[in-house]
């Protein structure tokens, strides 16, 4: 059967899931069928049917041979079948979905290469689930799902998810949940136009005859009227029968046995222990109850908790006795759950103490045989944070609490790490938590602390050192770069930077390949603390650095990060234009990854709100202020407070809120140095608002100690001169603003209008028509608009003399209506009133309500959240002054806009 491939696309096939571990190949493994397995004809008839369904469930108690069933059926066709063995301990919508998309790759039936693969374990984006389905849709033949334990996946956003998929796939897949609850889908709605096939407790229950079958399968020859009895005091369940099954192979009087078997939790573990656990030898029985407190586990890890070397040995012979160890493949193996946790809780009772040191002995083999993840979550279960510490800290992966990826994991995990864990690890580890939070007062003490032991380690002989120091070093330069950067301390971070450069050179080549997050996090902080500085080449030159970091997902969060000062850079020039694309690249950055929101620092929402303010779109500008506020992003460092302070005040300001606006005007932020362009800024608002409140000379003065390299208050000064009644000292000051180089329109439009108020006020009207022209011009390309809202009465008259009205419209006013509207009035109408322009993503919502699209195919077209479609609606309302949707499209067409 053709692939996805029929598309054109290449498979996009990712070597690891969300959390940068190694997919467990066993997930998608078919289960194999054990030599007493029984084929019930029945059954398989039924689970045919599920060719001609969407939607198809297996439902049933633990051990009622739904998988078996599944198992069996999947392998008897020619076609393929994507199976997936889901996992209680990783239900993250990312990474079911992750599973998911690997899943069908293992099949032979990858998806195309545009559905991309979540970078976050917790959430997966819509765009994606979007794409999935529509690939799906265009199969000739539809792709067979299987999942394996659905009971295992409790997250109703999963749910949702998997409905939409399945609704929007169409014919494209045919979906067989394999559960022991009732999944949380729409079953009514499949059920009640018959799209759904079922197979239920009831039906999967043994019959007499199969029973008595089964019971033969295990050399076990009993009457029909024997085996209808187990039946009824089984109620036909597959495990007890199979365990009844176990243990009478062994009585002298089995079918007596039989007639005695008890099904009830506390039996069967009774029966389990008694009857399989003690009947195993002392080697075998040892092994079972370490093993117990392992997921899935090998013969070398079980080895590395026995303390011997025959597991490889007794886990086949267990496996062959069928003694409730599976074979998962790939020399893997897991015990049967309910043997697993009755194993798990012996194990406490008989052996008090020893749990903690199973883990620690796993978490030690782990440490140089398996992932990271394992080996942490094992050190954490033994209590031993020093190991676990250490372990993080020597793997480089120090990063990882800052990446978006598993931060909240490693968070949550050392959380339990108590003050008498003392190493320099668990120090780096207190402090990169506590800093990740931007809180200096708690990190700052415990990275000193870590850098003090680590001073005193590099003392010893070279010979005795520990090893991971120089990862450990490493790990504090990033952390005292990120201090730096919290400080508002350029020199500490350009020597935190000079430091890790020397010591990447001594760390192995295979951990900073492994961890690229790290050099781009060094980047991107660095390039924060030059920013702060008013560095602003040398602080793009770090900035892009990380830009250009590969590494995928786990670079994502400072590539986001570092774009969003790159476009504060643009913004601070005069360029709003560039740090829009800037700062929306920032928000794709994370988007397509799927990272949450709040993981990144948000400052590309605070320049988005300050171009907002420069374009008018006033509204637009609370949003996204308000939107960087609730998402409870965790950095809080000077430039972020500076840029909100910045964006904040200039909107109260065009909102007339002066005496509010002075008072956000201030950061409040203490630092080791002192921004200067985030005082000239300051200085800039405050002497508007003077200015606003009629005090010219007030407003003067506050910019009269602003250093001459910061256009934007040089233009600000010239305007307060020029309202003070001193137009000489205006024109000399702007022409110390050189249009050249690094500054942008958002200062050159601004600098021409006080030129032209000067040529109005001296009655030259021709050059101030000219200076206005051109700032209208250069205004346009940026979309512009405050700089002539701020200008003052005296150029209205000029906007609307015939000359200017071309160029003012579209941009300061609306543009003319169609003719055959201007035919139905009459008269002379009044000037249109100045209006605020449509961004570009709410000209797509209104060409689609155009096209007659619901909310939610608009949301689906354009790939965003249908909450998001109805903030664009509310906005495009507002700016057309209309309530309806028939009225907007209207009006709109009115105004020329479709």
């Amino acid at each position: 059967m053709a692939g996805l491939e029929e598309n054109g696309l290449e498979p996009s096939t990712p070597c690891a899931d969300p959390q940068g571990d190694p997919f467990l190949h066993t997930r998608f493994a078919i289960p194999a069928r054990p030599a007493t397995f029984l084929r019930r004809e029945r059954l398989v008839r039924h689970l045919d049917q599920a060719l001609r369904t969407p939607l198809t469930m297996v439902s049933g108690a633990a051990g009622a041979g739904k998988t078996l069933l599944a198992a069996d059926w999947a392998v008897r066709g020619d076609r393929p079948v994507a199976w997936l063995t889901n996992d209680a301990t990783a239900q993250g919508c990312g990474m079911f979905w992750a599973y998911f998309l690997q899943a069908l790759s293992a099949s032979g039936v990858p998806p195309p290469a545009e559905v991309g693969s979540p970078a976050d374990a917790s959430r997966v984006d819509q765009t994606l689930l979007t794409r999935l389905a529509a690939g799906l849709s265009d199969r000739d033949q539809p792709v067979i799902v299987v999942l394996d334990e659905y009971d295992r996946v409790t997250a109703p956003e999963i749910a949702e998810q998997l409905e939409f998929v399945l609704h929007h796939a169409g014919r494209g897949m045919r979906l067989i949940l394999v559960t022991r609850t009732e999944p949380l889908l729409p079953l009514h709605r499949y059920r009640a136009v018959g799209d759904m096939t079922e197979i239920r407790a009831a039906e999967l229950a043994f019959t007499p005859e199969e029973a008595a079958a089964l019971l033969e399968l295990h050399g076990l020859r009993v009457p029909v009227s024997a085996a209808r009895t187990l039946v009824e005091r089984t109620r036909g369940w597959a495990a007890g029968l199979r365990l009844c099954a176990l243990a009478a192979q062994e009585s002298p009087d089995p079918e007596t046995y039989l007639k005695e078997f008890e099904v009830d939790r506390t039996t069967v573990a009774d029966f389990l222990l008694a009857e399989v656990l003690k009947r195993q030898s002392p080697e075998a029985q040892d092994l079972l109850l370490r093993v117990s407190v392992l997921d899935r586990f090998g013969p070398e890890l079980a080895n590395a908790l026995t303390g011997r070397a025959d597991a490889e040995s007794v886990l086949a012979g267990l496996h062959r006795e069928n003694a409730f160890v599976e074979y998962l493949g790939h020399d893997r193996y897991r015990l049967h759950p309910l043997f697993g946790e009755i194993l798990h809780a012996h194990l406490r009772m008989r052996s008090p103490g020893l749990e903690p040191e199973l883990h620690r002995l796993a978490a030690t083999w782990l440490r140089d045989s398996g992932s990271l993840a394992e080996t942490l979550g094992h050190g954490a279960a033994a209590g031993d944070w020093e190991f676990t510490a250490g372990a993080l800290v020597d793997d480089l992966a120090i990063g990882q609490l800052f990446t978006g990826l598993r931060s909240d994991h490693l968070a949550e995990l050392f959380s339990g790490m108590g003050p008498e864990a003392t190493s320099p690890a668990t120090d780096l580890v207190r402090a990169a938590r506590e800093l990740a939070r931007s809180d200096l007062d708690h990190g700052l003490p415990h990275l000193r602390h870590a850098e003090q032991s680590l001073a005193e380690e590099e003392r010893i002989p070279a010979g005795d050192a520990p090893p991971g120091l120089a990862a450990a070093r490493l790990s504090c330069a990033l952390l005292e770069a990120l201090a730096a950067r919290l400080t508002g301390s350029p020199a500490r971070a350009e020597r935190a930077a000079e430091t890790a450069g020397e010591l990447q050179q001594e760390v192995p080549a295979r951990l900073l390949d492994g961890h690229p997050e790290l050099a781009a996090l060094l980047s991107t902080h660095l390039g924060s603390t030059r920013l702060w500085a008013g560095r602003f080449e040398d602080a793009r030159d770090a900035l892009s650095t990380a830009v250009a970091c590969s590494g995928g997902a786990s670079t994502a969060l400072p590539r986001e990060d570092s774009l969003g000062h790159l476009a504060l850079i643009d913004y601070l020039n005069g360029w709003p234009g560039r740090a829009e694309r800037k700062a929306m690249a920032a928000v794709t950055e994370t988007e397509r990854f799927g990272l949450r929101e709040e993981s990144g620092s948000g400052i590309e929402l605070l320049v988005l709100a300050a171009v907002a303010v420069d374009r008018n779109e006033l509204d637009r500008a609370q949003t996204l202020l308000d939107t960087a506020a609730d998402s409870h992003h965790a950095m809080r460092d000077p430039v972020m407070r500076a840029v909100r302070a910045l964006a904040t005040a200039r909107l109260l300001l065009a909102r007339g809120e002066t005496h509010a606006a002075l008072e956000a005007a201030e950061p409040g932020v203490v630092t080791d140095v002192v921004s200067p362009w985030s005082e000239a800024h300051k200085a800039l608002v405050t002497s508007a608002a003077h200015l606003a409140e009629g005090r010219p000379e007030t407003a003067a003065e506050l910019l009269q100690e602003v250093p001459g390299d910061q256009p934007a208050c040089v233009v600000g000064a010239a305007r307060a001169q020029l309202a003070a009644g001193r137009p000489g000292e205006a024109l000399d000051l702007l022409d110390r603003v050189r249009p050249e180089g690094r500054t942008g329109p958002a200062v050159t439009v601004r600098a021409s209008l006080v030129r032209a108020q000067a040529a109005d006020r001296a009655g030259d009207s021709a050059t101030a028509r000219r200076l206005v022209a051109h700032a209208l011009h250069e205004a346009r390309r940026e979309r512009l608009r405050r700089p002539f809202l701020e200008a003052g009465p005296w150029i209205r008259p000029l906007l609307g003399a015939v000359p200017l009205r071309g160029l003012a419209e579209g941009l300061l006013t609306p543009g003319p209506p169609p003719c055959d509207v201007q035919r139905a009035r009459s008269g002379d109408l009044p000037p249109a009133p100045v209006v605020e322009e449509l961004s570009g993503r709410e000209h797509d919502v209104l060409e689609r309500l155009a096209q007659m699209m619901s909310t939610e195919e608009i949301a689906a077209d354009l790939y965003v959240s249908v909450n998001t479609v109805k903030t664009h609606l509310k906005s495009v309302y507002r700016k057309l002054s209309v309530n309806r949707r028939h009225d907007a499209v209207h009006r709109a067409r009115e105004l020329r806009l479709l």
